[in-house]
């Protein structure tokens, strides 16, 4: 008896030491520390593509077939057709956050006269770019495995996620580049949104659509926007005039051979990357510089990268070209 009072004496201490630690790691296992010291629950890899949920159906323009396909195989598609897969990877979140809040937002206004019949979206600039895998392939050749894994992993990071304005879905518009500012929404659209404000973005200088000069004959310059130069105004150099800037250093109004455009007008009617330009008669020739490319509201692509390199992380990124923005599960908008 009192040989095993001894060893209960023995072996009691050694159980209230290593009892505990083994409680401890035996539940932990499933969890991993966060950035910040929090626990969170491990998934496994792809998770986030084989759950099931909401679904996409895509019109395919060369196939003229609409494909059904889940969201987040959807919004790889469009992050890798629509962002080059070398930026980095917070800019590549950032972007299938913004994707996935454009799809988010057409499926919760359930508008499709747009579109074909039974599709949700084009896979063209009409909408959204969206390449399947083939297409991946058939661009990126020997480099789609690194290609391929990086967008799945920005996409896979951010699942679920988009941005919302009081509650609902935002129109997450974005673009190439900036001449160094975006652009207000009501001074290139009529109507203003309170989250598509203007702000710098220097990043964008490091893009290879920074600047670029076209060339037209005056002849086609006349043609293309219905007017004529006085000949004693262009030699003097006075041939056109601008009216007003824009919050983002565009063109506002501008007068052109006794007409009166937007800079938006402009752009679209001479087909520049941006409505940021300035104009040079030489002889019959118009050398026209552009700064930008793009629209310039929203979502400067060259700036999301650029910001992603001095450190800033994805929910940063958004916040900053997107003012006031909440980040939301889309289930908290789309029950699936």
């Amino acid at each position: 008896m009192k040989r095993y009072l001894v060893m209960w004496l023995v072996a009691l201490p050694v159980l209230l030491v290593f009892m505990p630690a083994a409680l401890v790691y035996l539940f932990s296992s499933g969890f991993q520390e966060g950035k910040e010291g929090v626990a969170v629950v491990s998934q496994p890899p792809n998770q986030a593509v084989v759950e099931p949920g909401l679904e996409v159906k895509v019109y395919r323009s060369e196939k003229k077939t609409v494909e059904t396909l889940p969201l987040e195989t959807y919004i790889t598609g469009v992050v890798a057709a629509e962002m080059p897969a070398e930026f980095e990877l917070e800019a590549l979140k950032a972007q299938a956050m913004a994707a996935r809040t454009y799809i988010v937002r057409r499926l919760s206004e359930g508008k499709w006269q747009d579109v074909p019949e039974g599709a949700h979206v084009m896979d063209t600039v009409t909408h959204q770019v969206y390449m399947d895998t083939d297409q991946r392939k058939q661009r990126w050749g020997e480099q789609f495995e690194w290609k391929n894994k990086r967008i799945e992993q920005a996409v896979q990071a951010t699942a679920g996620i988009v941005l919302t304005y009081q509650g609902k879905p935002i129109d997450a518009t974005f673009f190439s580049t900036s001449n160094g500012f975006t652009e207000n929404s009501g001074e290139y659209w009529e109507q203003p949104i309170p989250y598509l404000k203007s702000v710098a973005s220097p990043w964008d200088i490091d893009s290879p659509r920074y600047q670029e000069t076209v060339v037209y004959s005056t002849a086609e310059l006349e043609k293309s926007l219905g007017v004529k130069l006085a000949q004693e105004a262009s030699t003097k150099g006075s041939w056109y005039k601008v009216i007003s800037t824009t919050t983002g250093n565009r063109i506002g109004r501008i007068h052109i051979g006794g007409k009166d455009f937007t800079g938006r007008e402009i752009r679209e009617k001479l087909n520049l990357n941006s409505s940021s330009f300035t104009m040079e008669l030489r002889g019959n020739q118009v050398y026209i510089t552009t700064k930008g490319y793009g629209h310039g509201v929203g979502m400067s692509q060259w700036g999301a990268n650029g910001m992603a390199k001095t450190g800033k992380n994805a929910e940063q990124i958004v916040k900053y070209y997107y003012q006031g923005v909440d980040l939301q599960n889309f289930k908290q908008i789309i029950p699936v």
